[in-house]
Protein backbone atom coordinates (compact mmCIF):
# COMPACT_ATOMS: atom_id res chain seq x y z
CA UNK A 1 0.00 0.00 0.00
CA UNK A 2 1.20 3.76 -0.91
CA UNK A 3 1.80 5.14 2.35
CA UNK A 4 3.63 8.55 0.61
CA UNK A 5 1.65 11.86 0.84
CA UNK A 6 3.29 14.87 -1.99
CA UNK A 7 5.61 17.90 -1.12
CA UNK A 8 3.45 20.37 -1.48
CA UNK A 9 4.48 23.07 1.42
CA UNK A 10 6.84 25.46 0.63
CA UNK A 11 8.64 28.72 2.28
CA UNK A 12 4.95 30.88 1.17
CA UNK A 13 2.81 28.02 2.72
CA UNK A 14 5.24 27.40 5.84
CA UNK A 15 4.82 30.87 6.69
CA UNK A 16 0.98 31.30 6.20
CA UNK A 17 0.44 27.40 8.47
CA UNK A 18 2.75 29.02 11.21
CA UNK A 19 0.88 31.90 11.94
CA UNK A 20 -2.33 30.27 11.49
CA UNK A 21 -1.61 27.79 13.83
CA UNK A 22 0.50 30.32 16.08
CA UNK A 23 -1.55 32.99 16.57
CA UNK A 24 -5.14 32.90 17.60
CA UNK A 25 -7.36 36.61 18.21
CA UNK A 26 -9.80 35.24 20.63
CA UNK A 27 -6.54 34.90 23.29
CA UNK A 28 -5.62 38.57 22.81
CA UNK A 29 -9.05 38.68 24.88
CA UNK A 30 -8.34 36.68 27.78
CA UNK A 31 -4.71 38.16 27.82
CA UNK A 32 -6.63 41.18 28.19
CA UNK A 33 -8.80 40.97 30.67
CA UNK A 34 -5.43 40.72 33.13
CA UNK A 35 -5.06 44.32 32.45
CA UNK A 36 -1.78 46.19 31.43
CA UNK A 37 0.31 43.53 33.04
CA UNK A 38 -0.79 41.31 30.13
CA UNK A 39 1.94 43.18 27.65
CA UNK A 40 4.60 41.98 30.42
CA UNK A 41 3.81 38.34 30.24
CA UNK A 42 3.27 38.11 26.81
CA UNK A 43 6.90 39.32 26.53
CA UNK A 44 7.95 36.40 29.43
CA UNK A 45 5.98 33.63 27.62
CA UNK A 46 7.94 34.58 24.56
CA UNK A 47 10.97 34.33 26.19
CA UNK A 48 10.72 31.41 27.87
CA UNK A 49 8.38 28.92 25.73
CA UNK A 50 8.08 30.18 22.42
CA UNK A 51 11.81 30.53 21.96
CA UNK A 52 12.96 27.64 23.47
CA UNK A 53 9.88 25.93 21.26
CA UNK A 54 11.00 27.39 17.89
CA UNK A 55 15.30 26.50 18.99
CA UNK A 56 13.74 22.91 19.77
CA UNK A 57 11.68 22.07 16.71
CA UNK A 58 14.28 23.70 14.65
CA UNK A 59 16.99 21.46 16.11
CA UNK A 60 15.12 18.36 16.24
CA UNK A 61 12.99 18.63 12.65
CA UNK A 62 17.22 19.36 11.15
CA UNK A 63 17.88 15.76 12.93
CA UNK A 64 14.44 13.79 11.86
CA UNK A 65 12.69 15.85 9.09
CA UNK A 66 10.57 12.80 8.29
CA UNK A 67 6.45 13.10 8.86
CA UNK A 68 5.41 12.42 12.23
CA UNK A 69 7.43 15.15 13.86
CA UNK A 70 7.78 15.28 17.97
CA UNK A 71 5.90 11.97 17.69
CA UNK A 72 9.47 10.71 15.74
CA UNK A 73 11.89 12.98 18.01
CA UNK A 74 10.05 11.26 21.02
CA UNK A 75 10.74 7.78 19.44
CA UNK A 76 14.16 7.87 18.07
CA UNK A 77 14.73 9.76 22.32
CA UNK A 78 12.81 7.00 24.27
CA UNK A 79 11.26 4.35 22.05
CA UNK A 80 8.12 2.83 20.86
CA UNK A 81 5.79 4.01 23.53
CA UNK A 82 7.15 7.23 24.67
CA UNK A 83 6.64 7.88 20.67
CA UNK A 84 3.71 6.55 20.77
CA UNK A 85 2.26 8.42 23.91
CA UNK A 86 3.89 11.80 22.84
CA UNK A 87 1.72 11.51 19.17
CA UNK A 88 -1.52 10.20 20.87
CA UNK A 89 -1.10 13.26 23.55
CA UNK A 90 -0.75 16.06 20.83
CA UNK A 91 -3.82 14.23 18.89
CA UNK A 92 -6.07 13.96 21.89
CA UNK A 93 -5.23 17.47 23.22
CA UNK A 94 -6.45 18.66 19.78
CA UNK A 95 -9.57 16.87 19.94
CA UNK A 96 -10.78 18.85 23.07
CA UNK A 97 -9.33 22.14 21.15
CA UNK A 98 -11.57 22.40 18.31
CA UNK A 99 -14.40 22.77 20.56
CA UNK A 100 -13.06 25.14 22.09
CA UNK A 101 -11.92 27.12 19.04
CA UNK A 102 -15.90 26.92 17.40
CA UNK A 103 -17.24 27.79 20.70
CA UNK A 104 -14.92 31.16 20.25
CA UNK A 105 -16.05 31.59 16.51
CA UNK A 106 -20.01 30.59 17.16
CA UNK A 107 -19.97 33.29 20.22
CA UNK A 108 -18.60 36.35 17.95
CA UNK A 109 -19.83 34.84 14.62
CA UNK A 110 -23.72 36.60 16.18
CA UNK A 111 -22.49 39.65 15.65
CA UNK A 112 -22.36 39.31 12.15
CA UNK A 113 -26.58 39.72 12.21
CA UNK A 114 -27.03 41.37 15.41
CA UNK A 115 -27.94 37.41 16.79
CA UNK A 116 -26.57 38.28 20.20
CA UNK A 117 -29.98 36.80 21.90
CA UNK A 118 -28.36 33.19 21.14
CA UNK A 119 -25.16 34.07 23.36
CA UNK A 120 -26.84 31.51 26.16
CA UNK A 121 -28.27 28.97 23.47
CA UNK A 122 -26.49 25.61 24.28
CA UNK A 123 -28.28 24.44 21.00
CA UNK A 124 -26.88 27.31 18.86
CA UNK A 125 -23.37 26.28 19.99
CA UNK A 126 -23.41 22.61 19.44
CA UNK A 127 -24.63 22.72 15.92
CA UNK A 128 -22.53 25.31 15.01
CA UNK A 129 -19.25 23.72 16.18
CA UNK A 130 -20.66 20.08 14.56
CA UNK A 131 -21.08 21.83 10.77
CA UNK A 132 -17.84 23.87 11.52
CA UNK A 133 -16.05 20.39 12.14
CA UNK A 134 -17.58 18.54 9.45
CA UNK A 135 -17.12 21.57 6.67
CA UNK A 136 -13.30 21.62 7.80
CA UNK A 137 -12.49 17.84 7.45
CA UNK A 138 -14.51 17.81 4.28
CA UNK A 139 -12.14 20.68 2.89
CA UNK A 140 -8.79 18.80 4.69
CA UNK A 141 -9.75 15.57 2.89
CA UNK A 142 -10.10 17.03 -0.27
CA UNK A 143 -6.45 17.77 0.02
CA UNK A 144 -3.85 20.75 0.81
CA UNK A 145 -4.02 22.02 -2.28
CA UNK A 146 -7.58 22.69 -1.28
CA UNK A 147 -6.72 23.23 2.06
CA UNK A 148 -4.47 26.04 1.90
CA UNK A 149 -7.61 28.39 0.51
CA UNK A 150 -8.90 27.79 4.16
CA UNK A 151 -5.91 28.12 5.62
CA UNK A 152 -4.74 31.08 3.80
CA UNK A 153 -8.32 33.31 4.20
CA UNK A 154 -8.04 32.14 7.55
CA UNK A 155 -4.44 33.42 8.21
CA UNK A 156 -5.51 37.25 6.33
CA UNK A 157 -8.81 37.10 8.52
CA UNK A 158 -6.84 36.57 11.50
CA UNK A 159 -4.21 39.11 10.99
CA UNK A 160 -6.82 41.80 9.57
CA UNK A 161 -8.86 41.16 12.72
CA UNK A 162 -5.54 42.29 14.98
CA UNK A 163 -5.07 45.31 12.91
CA UNK A 164 -8.20 46.44 12.71
CA UNK A 165 -8.65 45.91 16.44
CA UNK A 166 -4.84 48.65 16.65
CA UNK A 167 -6.13 50.93 14.24
CA UNK A 168 -9.40 51.71 15.92
CA UNK A 169 -8.19 51.49 19.15
CA UNK A 170 -5.50 54.16 18.23
CA UNK A 171 -8.26 56.08 16.58
CA UNK A 172 -10.26 55.89 20.34
CA UNK A 173 -7.60 57.04 22.14
CA UNK A 174 -6.45 59.74 19.80
CA UNK A 175 -10.06 61.23 20.01
CA UNK A 176 -11.55 60.61 22.96
CA UNK A 177 -9.01 58.98 25.66
CA UNK A 178 -7.70 55.58 26.73
CA UNK A 179 -10.66 53.21 28.58
CA UNK A 180 -7.59 51.86 30.42
CA UNK A 181 -5.09 53.69 32.38
CA UNK A 182 -1.30 52.25 31.53
CA UNK A 183 1.03 53.25 34.49
CA UNK A 184 4.02 51.23 35.49
CA UNK A 185 2.47 49.82 38.07
CA UNK A 186 0.13 48.51 35.83
CA UNK A 187 2.72 46.27 34.24
CA UNK A 188 3.16 44.71 37.47
CA UNK A 189 2.04 41.12 36.46
CA UNK A 190 -0.60 39.99 39.63
CA UNK A 191 -0.01 36.75 41.40
CA UNK A 192 -4.21 36.97 42.22
CA UNK A 193 -6.10 33.15 41.45
CA UNK A 194 -7.52 34.62 38.04
CA UNK A 195 -4.33 35.99 36.76
CA UNK A 196 -2.17 32.57 37.28
CA UNK A 197 -4.86 30.69 35.39
CA UNK A 198 -4.86 33.08 32.27
CA UNK A 199 -0.87 32.79 32.67
CA UNK A 200 -1.16 29.16 31.42
CA UNK A 201 -3.46 30.58 28.62
CA UNK A 202 -1.00 32.66 27.33
CA UNK A 203 1.24 30.10 27.45
CA UNK A 204 -1.24 27.93 25.52
CA UNK A 205 -1.45 30.95 23.13
CA UNK A 206 2.25 30.77 21.79
CA UNK A 207 1.65 26.92 20.96
CA UNK A 208 2.42 25.86 17.45
CA UNK A 209 5.51 26.30 15.86
CA UNK A 210 5.99 22.69 16.42
CA UNK A 211 2.61 21.81 14.14
CA UNK A 212 3.92 22.39 10.85
CA UNK A 213 7.11 19.90 11.27
CA UNK A 214 4.31 16.52 11.58
CA UNK A 215 3.96 16.98 7.94
CA UNK A 216 7.86 16.94 7.70
CA UNK A 217 7.45 14.40 4.36
CA UNK A 218 5.31 17.21 2.89
CA UNK A 219 8.10 20.21 3.96
CA UNK A 220 9.89 20.69 0.44
CA UNK A 221 13.67 21.63 2.17
CA UNK A 222 12.47 21.44 5.59
CA UNK A 223 16.03 22.35 6.82
CA UNK A 224 16.08 25.57 4.78
CA UNK A 225 13.01 26.96 4.87
CA UNK A 226 11.83 25.62 8.43
CA UNK A 227 14.25 27.93 10.10
CA UNK A 228 13.77 30.80 8.35
CA UNK A 229 9.30 30.48 8.45
CA UNK A 230 9.69 30.02 11.74
CA UNK A 231 11.61 33.22 13.00
CA UNK A 232 9.40 35.87 11.19
CA UNK A 233 6.49 34.22 12.36
CA UNK A 234 7.54 34.47 16.09
CA UNK A 235 8.35 38.26 15.59
CA UNK A 236 5.09 38.62 13.70
CA UNK A 237 2.68 36.64 16.35
CA UNK A 238 4.24 38.29 19.47
CA UNK A 239 4.02 41.83 18.30
CA UNK A 240 0.80 41.19 17.04
CA UNK A 241 -0.55 40.14 20.35
CA UNK A 242 1.01 42.88 22.29
CA UNK A 243 -0.72 45.10 20.06
CA UNK A 244 -3.98 43.90 19.64
CA UNK A 245 -3.79 43.70 23.58
CA UNK A 246 -2.97 47.05 23.45
CA UNK A 247 -5.91 47.74 21.39
CA UNK A 248 -8.38 45.97 22.89
CA UNK A 249 -7.39 47.73 26.44
CA UNK A 250 -7.42 51.07 24.70
CA UNK A 251 -11.11 50.59 23.59
CA UNK A 252 -12.54 48.90 27.04
CA UNK A 253 -12.49 48.83 30.43
CA UNK A 254 -10.54 45.41 31.48
CA UNK A 255 -13.98 44.76 33.89
CA UNK A 256 -16.24 44.79 30.39
CA UNK A 257 -13.60 41.95 28.63
CA UNK A 258 -15.27 38.70 27.86
CA UNK A 259 -12.98 35.69 27.36
CA UNK A 260 -15.52 35.02 23.90
CA UNK A 261 -16.84 37.71 22.87
CA UNK A 262 -13.97 40.51 23.71
CA UNK A 263 -12.56 41.10 20.72
CA UNK A 264 -16.37 41.94 19.20
CA UNK A 265 -17.53 43.68 22.45
CA UNK A 266 -14.39 45.91 21.98
CA UNK A 267 -14.93 46.60 18.25
CA UNK A 268 -18.45 47.44 18.44
CA UNK A 269 -18.02 49.74 21.33
CA UNK A 270 -15.59 51.69 19.37
CA UNK A 271 -17.17 51.82 16.26
CA UNK A 272 -20.66 53.01 17.38
CA UNK A 273 -18.53 55.60 19.16
CA UNK A 274 -17.70 56.56 15.77
CA UNK A 275 -20.06 55.73 13.31
CA UNK A 276 -18.49 53.26 11.42
CA UNK A 277 -21.71 50.52 11.33
CA UNK A 278 -20.35 48.28 8.79
CA UNK A 279 -17.07 47.97 10.40
CA UNK A 280 -18.34 45.36 13.23
CA UNK A 281 -20.48 42.84 11.20
CA UNK A 282 -16.93 42.66 8.93
CA UNK A 283 -14.58 42.21 11.50
CA UNK A 284 -17.26 39.05 13.08
CA UNK A 285 -17.06 37.32 9.44
CA UNK A 286 -12.98 37.73 9.32
CA UNK A 287 -13.01 36.25 12.87
CA UNK A 288 -15.63 33.27 12.00
CA UNK A 289 -13.17 32.57 9.21
CA UNK A 290 -10.08 32.54 11.21
CA UNK A 291 -11.84 30.28 13.15
CA UNK A 292 -12.96 27.91 10.32
CA UNK A 293 -9.35 28.11 8.95
CA UNK A 294 -7.74 27.32 11.98
CA UNK A 295 -9.71 24.36 12.70
CA UNK A 296 -9.29 22.85 9.70
CA UNK A 297 -5.53 24.00 9.39
CA UNK A 298 -4.99 21.69 13.05
CA UNK A 299 -7.38 18.98 11.48
CA UNK A 300 -4.55 18.63 8.78
CA UNK A 301 -1.90 18.55 11.05
CA UNK A 302 -3.02 16.40 14.00
CA UNK A 303 -4.90 13.74 11.26
CA UNK A 304 -1.37 13.02 10.53
CA UNK A 305 -0.30 11.28 13.58
CA UNK A 306 -3.07 8.59 13.56
CA UNK A 307 -1.98 7.85 10.49
CA UNK A 308 1.38 7.61 11.13
CA UNK A 309 0.80 5.12 13.76
CA UNK A 310 -1.26 3.58 11.57
CA UNK A 311 1.33 2.91 9.07
CA UNK A 312 3.52 1.59 12.10
CA UNK A 313 0.99 -0.52 12.92
CA UNK A 314 -0.06 0.74 16.78
CA UNK A 315 -3.38 1.99 15.18
CA UNK A 316 -5.70 -0.13 12.94
CA UNK A 317 -4.43 -0.38 9.47
CA UNK A 318 -7.40 1.78 8.25
CA UNK A 319 -6.15 4.87 9.71
CA UNK A 320 -2.95 4.39 7.29
CA UNK A 321 -5.01 4.35 4.18
CA UNK A 322 -4.91 7.29 1.88
CA UNK A 323 -8.47 8.20 -0.20
CA UNK A 324 -7.81 6.83 -3.88
CA UNK A 325 -8.40 10.14 -5.51
CA UNK A 326 -7.28 12.61 -3.10
CA UNK A 327 -4.25 10.80 -1.53
CA UNK A 328 -5.22 12.39 1.86
CA UNK A 329 -5.55 10.20 5.39
CA UNK A 330 -9.35 10.45 5.19
CA UNK A 331 -10.25 7.90 7.58
CA UNK A 332 -7.52 9.40 10.56
CA UNK A 333 -9.74 12.79 9.53
CA UNK A 334 -13.16 11.60 9.53
CA UNK A 335 -12.40 9.76 12.85
CA UNK A 336 -10.75 12.90 14.82
CA UNK A 337 -13.77 15.25 13.44
CA UNK A 338 -15.90 12.59 14.98
CA UNK A 339 -14.15 12.78 18.54
CA UNK A 340 -13.99 16.18 18.59
CA UNK A 341 -17.76 16.03 18.32
CA UNK A 342 -18.21 14.29 21.58
CA UNK A 343 -16.25 16.70 23.12
CA UNK A 344 -18.54 19.83 22.10
CA UNK A 345 -21.19 17.74 24.20
CA UNK A 346 -18.88 16.97 26.80
CA UNK A 347 -18.51 20.56 27.73
CA UNK A 348 -21.53 20.89 28.28
CA UNK A 349 -22.38 18.87 31.25
CA UNK A 350 -23.54 20.84 34.15
CA UNK A 351 -22.51 24.75 33.30
CA UNK A 352 -22.80 27.78 30.74
CA UNK A 353 -21.68 28.58 27.64
CA UNK A 354 -18.85 30.39 28.82
CA UNK A 355 -17.98 28.02 31.58
CA UNK A 356 -17.79 25.40 28.60
CA UNK A 357 -15.51 27.42 27.02
CA UNK A 358 -13.25 27.95 29.92
CA UNK A 359 -13.19 24.58 30.62
CA UNK A 360 -12.37 23.24 27.02
CA UNK A 361 -9.71 25.86 27.28
CA UNK A 362 -8.10 24.67 30.35
CA UNK A 363 -8.72 20.94 29.30
CA UNK A 364 -6.98 21.64 25.75
CA UNK A 365 -3.87 23.50 28.06
CA UNK A 366 -3.51 20.61 30.28
CA UNK A 367 -3.92 17.75 27.38
CA UNK A 368 -1.62 19.74 25.01
CA UNK A 369 1.30 20.59 27.20
CA UNK A 370 1.70 16.74 28.17
CA UNK A 371 3.58 16.44 24.25
CA UNK A 372 5.77 19.45 25.06
CA UNK A 373 7.54 17.91 28.38
CA UNK A 374 8.42 14.72 26.21
CA UNK A 375 9.50 17.01 23.47
CA UNK A 376 11.68 19.16 25.18
CA UNK A 377 12.91 15.71 27.29
CA UNK A 378 13.80 14.20 23.65
CA UNK A 379 15.69 17.25 22.83
CA UNK A 380 18.21 16.65 25.91
CA UNK A 381 17.93 12.77 25.17
CA UNK A 382 19.44 13.30 21.64
CA UNK A 383 22.38 15.82 22.31
CA UNK A 384 23.90 12.54 23.27
CA UNK A 385 24.08 12.13 19.41
CA UNK A 386 26.46 13.75 17.22
CA UNK A 387 25.64 16.82 15.70
CA UNK A 388 26.69 16.66 11.70
CA UNK A 389 26.64 19.61 9.54
CA UNK A 390 22.78 19.82 8.70
CA UNK A 391 22.12 19.80 12.43
CA UNK A 392 20.64 23.15 12.75
CA UNK A 393 21.87 24.35 16.62
CA UNK A 394 21.13 26.84 18.63
CA UNK A 395 24.19 28.80 19.04
CA UNK A 396 26.90 27.76 21.63
CA UNK A 397 26.08 24.07 20.80
CA UNK A 398 25.08 21.46 23.09
CA UNK A 399 25.54 23.04 26.49
CA UNK A 400 22.62 25.48 24.73
CA UNK A 401 20.49 22.94 23.74
CA UNK A 402 20.42 21.47 27.09
CA UNK A 403 19.28 24.95 28.52
CA UNK A 404 16.76 25.26 26.09
CA UNK A 405 15.65 22.23 27.23
CA UNK A 406 15.70 22.35 30.67
CA UNK A 407 13.33 26.05 30.60
CA UNK A 408 10.97 24.44 27.86
CA UNK A 409 10.30 21.60 30.42
CA UNK A 410 10.02 24.19 33.58
CA UNK A 411 7.90 26.66 31.61
CA UNK A 412 5.86 23.77 30.52
CA UNK A 413 5.24 21.83 33.53
CA UNK A 414 4.43 25.25 35.50
CA UNK A 415 1.89 26.29 33.06
CA UNK A 416 0.02 22.58 33.44
CA UNK A 417 -0.10 23.18 37.26
CA UNK A 418 -2.17 26.58 36.29
CA UNK A 419 -4.03 25.18 34.04
CA UNK A 420 -5.80 23.01 36.31
CA UNK A 421 -7.00 26.02 38.56
CA UNK A 422 -10.79 26.64 37.65
CA UNK A 423 -11.79 30.29 37.21
CA UNK A 424 -12.99 32.44 40.56
CA UNK A 425 -16.09 32.79 38.56
CA UNK A 426 -17.01 29.22 38.06
CA UNK A 427 -19.89 28.14 39.80
CA UNK A 428 -18.81 24.50 40.28
CA UNK A 429 -14.76 24.70 41.01
CA UNK A 430 -14.53 20.75 41.96
CA UNK A 431 -16.68 19.94 38.55
CA UNK A 432 -14.78 22.14 36.67
CA UNK A 433 -10.73 21.07 38.15
CA UNK A 434 -12.86 17.39 37.55
CA UNK A 435 -13.71 18.30 34.03
CA UNK A 436 -9.99 19.32 33.25
CA UNK A 437 -8.02 16.67 35.04
CA UNK A 438 -9.93 13.50 34.82
CA UNK A 439 -10.23 13.25 31.22
CA UNK A 440 -6.86 14.14 30.87
CA UNK A 441 -5.95 11.12 32.77
CA UNK A 442 -8.28 9.07 30.66
CA UNK A 443 -7.07 9.80 27.23
CA UNK A 444 -4.06 8.82 28.17
CA UNK A 445 -4.96 5.60 29.64
CA UNK A 446 -6.88 4.72 26.85
CA UNK A 447 -3.83 5.70 24.83
CA UNK A 448 -1.63 3.20 26.79
CA UNK A 449 -4.34 0.18 26.09
CA UNK A 450 -4.07 0.94 22.39
CA UNK A 451 -0.58 0.96 22.66
CA UNK A 452 -0.24 -2.42 24.30
CA UNK A 453 -3.01 -3.82 21.68
CA UNK A 454 -1.46 -2.36 18.17
CA UNK A 455 2.06 -3.84 19.64
CA UNK A 456 0.66 -7.59 20.62
CA UNK A 457 -0.93 -7.34 17.00
CA UNK A 458 1.66 -5.64 15.43
CA UNK A 459 3.92 -7.79 12.45
CA UNK A 460 7.36 -8.91 13.48
CA UNK A 461 9.80 -6.02 14.12
CA UNK A 462 13.25 -5.21 14.03
CA UNK A 463 15.48 -5.45 16.89
CA UNK A 464 15.71 -1.96 18.23
CA UNK A 465 11.36 -2.13 18.25
CA UNK A 466 10.51 -1.25 21.57
CA UNK A 467 13.87 0.42 22.26
CA UNK A 468 15.31 4.05 22.87
CA UNK A 469 17.31 4.29 20.16
CA UNK A 470 20.04 5.48 22.18
CA UNK A 471 21.83 4.13 25.10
Amino acid sequence: MNHTLPRSIGFRELLVFLLLTGFAARFIASAATLGPSALVIWFLGCAVFYVPLALCVVELSSRYPQEGGLYVWSKQAFGDYVGYLTGWAYWTSNLIYFPAVLYFTAGNALFIGGWQSFNESQPYFIVFSLLGLGLATAINVRGLKIGRWLFGFGALSSWGTALTLVVLGGIVAFRFGAATSFTWESLVPATGWKDLVLWSAVAFALCGAEAVAVMGDEIRDSRKNLPRAMLLAGILITATYMLGTVGLLVALPVGEISNIQGLMQAVTAVTERLGLWGVSPAVALMITITGLGQVGAWLATVSRLPFVAGVDHFLPPAFARLHPRWQTPHVALWFQAAVAAVFVFLGQLGTSVKGAYDVLLSMGVISAFVPYLLMFAALIRLQRLPAGPEIVRPPGGKAVSVGVGVIGLLSTAASMVLAALPPESEPNPWLSAAKVVVPTLILLSVGSLLYRFGKRNKPARSALSGKALLP
